[in-house]
């Protein structure tokens, strides 16, 4: 039977016919047809994503020049399509550069630039004309001012998708009242049902921007959405970095290899990486003569009983030379390798040649490069002979392998290890890693076969360990940075010696965190709680490039109780609000014990629930995204682990918080009884002892173990006493409200005169079981009014009886 593959073919011509309808496409076409992929799949997402990507551009603009952003976002029906508009207040962009930036996709300035910033493909604000374009048919309007100009550009442009290309419709100057900015207006198929994600967006956007002030109007709002400024301090400059060496990939390297200007392979490392100096290039490079060349084995040097002779060897190995000279290098040589512990091959090349150098000027003698190399080979074969590399081996297999390895199984591994070096190719004994590696389980795999003895993975790779250590680096020049960019596993072994370095993180001016004190702000702007807590995380880094993690709790206050809490998403201080699901920053949150922390979590995972709101911002300057949208990021597990460390840290203080709190709520609780039961006593004693009814005054404080302030007035002299009851020093702040002008007030206090009420304010450390006098005179203690406040204290530990 014919099968279908064999008549593949058959007809001629195909081929060709095929050629003819195959053509490159534009990446505005290609957009064109898969829209979705940009977060413009509907109408109601299309809207937010337009908003959301005009708005980071406005954020980003402002924030380049210096300026304090003024956003503005106008949302308006027009007949079948809504319009939106969208200004800020940057530096406006020149008449040249308009049409590109709004009209050709893939067109930015921050692509290359290893630095934070919130655009970073040039796709957003294009692809948002671009499907405008495509459901109303219409051009985008853009208008620009820059600063100092006496006008304003105006254009109205559409994207052709063949060319990826603007298509200028109209072009002309106009006045405009902004002295400097930008503002687009399209008009698109759109909907208001993803009005919850918009507010989310345009709420989020002011918690980790709190030095933005952004106004949204829209269809169906009685009053603007209005977002003041919570700061005046803009986010530090950023600064361009080069990529840091742990993170970078093969085909980059090989790139970059190609490209760069240096010749030497530490130059290469100093020029085209951050955080290496000539001594961190220097460790690299050592790193790569190990991969590249290998070590060399160091060998126990003989013993003066050993039969190895290697004067004789070496007057045997120099020709045509006086006696007297041969006698003192082969004296010399002899005595400064026996000098030492262990020698290898390029050690003994540098001995040799240091000695016949000081044997010319000793004796006006040449020793040239032929009688060196004699001299080292003599010299290295007396080194090298069989029961000396087996004593060397015998010596680091016993030391390396537990006390159950009996004295002939160390033996048997040692000579065969000392058969593989013997039995190299090359007489210096150099290997890799990967070679000592096989050379072990060859020899360990033989004593295997030839007795009953076990030798383990354990035991082989603690064999590996110690004599990788004794192995020298060798000193040989590495090849040229061409040559290791022609050669794939040349590059190869360059990149594993950068990866395998200690190497500094990547500095942190190339990013621009909120950081921990403006998270908690932004949180405290926008969301009534009863406790906020942030921590910001030092630098880390993921493919090349440096990234930071800073997570926010707020909890209690206003915040909705009922159901999941709030996990709030950002990166690059942008607000992700879809693909929820599909994030690490949620994958993270589930996977959290949160029960540890004081908060519900039903089934022991998944989403906390309570009054709570949890932010995480992943800061980069290449922030992984699950897609070209930009809505989710993905599960990089170094940045994961980052985010976790973030949260945890936040978490950890609000832990804290709710333990506290409900030692306080059990001590309320506690003081509540008491403070009924208490009187109901004192009552019943003095109806039982027919006796006055004892003064209880204050002995609540006692039981409690609290802070107890009590005032007394005699004959216009006020005193409040502070008496410390608790088991720990307590520093408060006593302010006593008075009617009269207040004299001879004791020493430490303020007063303030405020429309005739005077303010005497105290702040005492007051120590346990110790008892503090705040003291003032009034004029008529009998007709004035008092009022106390304490502050730097819970109330649950508090008791004030004046």
């Amino acid at each position: 039977m014919t099968s279908f593959q064999s008549t593949l073919g058959e007809d001629g011509g195909i081929a060709e016919e095929l050629a003819e309808n195959q053509r490159a496409i534009s990446i505005a076409e290609f957009f064109e047809k898969n829209k979705h992929m940009l977060g413009f799949d509907s109408g109601a997402r299309g809207l937010v994503t337009a908003v959301k990507e005009a708005v980071d551009n406005a954020l980003d603009a402002t924030e380049e020049a210096g300026i304090a952003p003024d956003i503005y976002v106008e949302i308006a029906e027009a007949d079948d399509y809504y319009r939106l508009i969208v200004e800020d207040n940057g530096p406006g962009i020149t008449k040249e550069q308009i049409p590109r930036v709004f009209g050709k996709l893939l067109y930015g300035s921050r692509f290359h630039a290893r630095e934070q910033s919130r655009g970073q493909q040039g796709i957003g604000i294009s692809a948002a004309v671009l499907y405008s374009q495509l459901t109303s048919g219409k051009p985008a309007k853009i208008t620009s001012r820059t600063r100092g100009s006496a006008d304003a550009q105006y254009f109205e442009l559409v994207v052709d998708t063949d060319d990826n290309e603007p298509e200028i419709r109209n072009e002309q100057t106009t006045s405009w009242d902004r002295p400097h900015g930008t503002r687009i207006e399209l008009e698109m198929e759109a909907n208001m049902r993803a009005r919850a994600q918009l507010h989310d967006y345009i709420k989020h956007t002011a918690v980790v921007n709190p030095h933005a002030r952004v106004e949204l109007r829209e269809p169906g709002l009685d009053e603007p959405l209005k977002f003041e400024r919570g700061t005046d301090t803009l986010p530090d400059e950023t600064e361009e970095i080069r990529p840091h060496p742990h993170g970078v990939e093969l085909g980059t390297l090989l790139k970059m290899l190609e490209a760069t200007e240096s010749y030497s392979v530490s130059g290469f490392l100093q020029e085209e990486f951050t955080r290496v100096g000539n001594k961190t290039s220097t460790k690299v490079c050592n790193r790569f003569r190990d991969r590249h060349f290998g070590r060399e084995m160091a060998w126990g040097t003989p013993a003066p009983h050993d039969e190895a002779d290697i004067e004789d060897a070496l007057i045997d190995a120099v020709a045509n030379k006086s006696a007297a000279a041969t006698d003192w290098f082969a004296a010399r040589v002899e005595e400064t390798v026996g000098d030492r512990e262990r020698i290898s091959h390029h050690e003994l090349v540098e001995i040799v040649g240091n000695l016949a150098d000081a044997a010319e000027a000793e004796f006006d003698e040449t020793f040239g490069e032929t009688v060196r190399e004699n001299a080292v080979d003599a010299a290295w074969a007396e080194c090298t002979r069989t029961d000396l590399l087996t004593t060397t081996l015998y010596e680091r297999i016993d030391n390396a392998t537990s006390t159950r390895k009996d004295d002939a199984t160390v033996q048997g591994v040692a000579e065969r290890l000392a058969d593989k070096f013997a039995a190299t190719d090359d007489p210096r004994h150099r290997a890799t890693r990967d070679e000592l590696v096989a050379y072990v389980d060859r020899s360990a795999d033989r004593i295997e076969e030839a007795t009953e003895a076990t030798f383990g993975d354990t035991a082989r790779e603690n064999v590996v360990e110690a004599c990788w250590a004794i192995m020298q680096t060798v000193p040989d020049d590495l090849p040229k940075v061409k040559t290791v960019a022609d050669d794939r596993d040349t590059a190869s072994e360059l990149l594993e010696a950068m990866r395998a370095t200690d190497i500094l993180a990547p500095p942190t001016d190339c990013l621009s965190p909120i950081t921990a004190d403006l998270v908690e702000a932004g949180l405290r702007k926008e969301f009534d709680a009863d406790f906020y807590a942030a921590a910001t995380r030092d630098a880390e880094v993921h493919g090349g490039d440096p990234f930071i993690v800073e997570a926010g709790i707020a909890y209690g206050g206003e915040l909705e109780s009922d159901g999941s809490a709030n996990v709030m998403r950002f990166a690059n201080r942008v607000p992700l609000v879809y693909q929820r699901g599909a994030c690490a920053i949620t994958d993270v949150v589930k996977d959290i014990g949160w029960r540890n922390y004081g908060l519900d979590q039903p089934g022991g995972r998944g989403l906390p629930s309570g009054p709570a709101v949890v932010m995480v911002h992943v800061a980069s300057t290449n922030v992984p995204f699950t897609s070209e949208s930009k809505d989710a990021v993905a599960n990089v597990p170094t940045i994961e682990d980052e985010i976790e460390l973030a949260i945890r840290e936040a978490a950890r203080e609000l832990k804290s918080y709710l333990n506290r709190r409900r030692s306080l709520e059990k001590r309320r609780r506690k003081q509540e009884v008491l403070g009924r039961i208490l009187p109901e006593m004192a009552d019943k004693l003095a109806a039982v002892t027919g006796q006055e009814r004892p003064n209880i005054d204050g002995a609540l404080g006692r039981i409690m173990n609290n802070v107890l302030v009590e005032r007394t007035v005699e004959e216009g002299a006020v005193t409040l006493a502070v008496r410390n009851h608790s088991e720990r020093k307590e520093e408060l702040d006593v302010t006593d409200i008075v009617d009269q002008e207040p004299t001879a007030v004791s020493d430490g206090a303020s007063v303030v005169d405020l429309d005739d009420e005077w303010f005497v304010q105290w702040s005492p450390s007051v120590s346990a079981g110790e008892t503090a006098q705040l003291t003032y005179e009034v004029s008529d203690g009998d007709g004035a009014t008092f009022d106390v406040d304490v502050e730097g204290i819970e109330g649950e530990k508090l008791t004030v009886d004046t």
